[in-house]
């Protein structure tokens, strides 16, 4: 399951662009608390603490604590901008949630057991067509990680969500269709021999007659108009 964060937060008494530079320049990143039903409420966090969680690579599936206002809500961020050229944080989206509120997340996949992969072995070549899952679950119950284990994989085999096991209460949001996650593929080398020898046993294609009577026609009206 995914961990729960606590994040120290201080209200907006201002709001605006200028604001928001203010705070950005003394450290802080401006941010919102939003949802259930209640009045928004701004707020500002501590960059360098942000950007701490925010490295772990499992912040946005994560429940946070927001602590404000001598108050503690239990948030899940749902948007986190970034300036164009630093890359810093600018601004932070939460979404106010119940302990056992039903969330939607995109939850990172871990591929394990490389090495029993006959496929891989050989040289095949894992192409992860999702890098992540989105599932909706139980807010208290989300996830970290789901893992996929590629023993026995081999080259031109894939695996779909339906053979993924799922944590118990979480399902895909994509229910209509059985979607491919990743599939293994042979190596540039493999797909350049195979190549090579398709080109062998076919025909190979040479100039022919027609070309040759086609050229000699040309040649034939020049010479008729000299």
């Amino acid at each position: 399951m995914s961990e729960q964060l606590t994040l120290p937060a201080e209200q907006r008494e201002r709001a605006g662009k200028g604001a928001s530079r203010e705070l950005r320049r003394s450290g802080r990143v401006p941010a919102v608390i939003y949802g259930d039903k209640k009045t928004p409420l701004s707020v500002h966090v501590d960059e360098k603490s942000l950007a701490k969680m925010l490295s772990t690579g499992h912040f946005m599936n994560s429940v946070v604590m927001v602590d404000a206002g001598g108050k503690s809500h239990r948030t899940l961020p749902k948007d986190v901008q970034f300036h164009p050229v630093s890359s810093r944080p600018i601004h932070v989206d939460f979404l106010r949630i119940g302990e056992h509120s039903t969330v939607t997340v995109g939850v990172p996949v871990r591929f394990d057991n490389e090495e029993a992969s006959p496929g891989l072995k050989r040289g095949g070549v894992l192409n992860i067509v999702r890098h992540e899952l989105e599932l909706t679950c139980d807010a208290a119950e989300i996830p970290g990680e789901i893992h996929i284990d590629l023993t026995g994989l081999d080259i031109g085999d894939s695996v779909h969500i339906s053979q993924v096991k799922l944590p118990k209460g979480a399902k895909s949001t994509i229910e209509d269709r059985d979607f491919t996650i990743c599939t293994l593929v042979a190596p540039s080398a493999m797909k350049s021999e195979e190549s090579d020898s398709s080109t062998e046993a076919g025909d190979v294609p040479t100039v022919g007659d027609e070309d040759g009577e086609a050229d000699g026609g040309n040649a034939d009206e020049g010479g008729s108009e000299g």
